[in-house]
């Protein structure tokens, strides 16, 4: 199974650094990456793959909601069949 997360806040030094850690701690692989700056704020989307992972999607919610807290930035997931079915003209 695919996630999309997404991640958005203030810019500041070890955002992707946290994200990815965790999610390297679970067995959940990045497949897709992308981020930017805009007007200050960082924002990144990334596929993940959830196959492999020792956590399900809600675990992963929760504990991402946590680290983003921590971190000043919003954090948010969801299936990516769920978001492909938001985003079908």
């Amino acid at each position: 199974m695919n996630a999309i997360i997404t991640v958005v806040g203030s810019d500041k030094v070890g955002i992707i650094a946290k994200v990815t850690a965790f999610l390297a701690e679970h067995s959940i692989n990045v497949v897709d990456i992308t981020q930017t700056i805009l007007s200050g704020n960082f924002v990144m989307m990334m596929m993940v793959s959830l196959d492999s992972s020792d956590i399900t999607i809600d675990q992963l919610r929760d504990e991402m909601n946590k680290s983003g807290k921590e971190m000043g930035v919003e954090i948010n997931i969801m299936s990516e069949k769920v978001f492909s079915a938001m985003h079908r003209v």
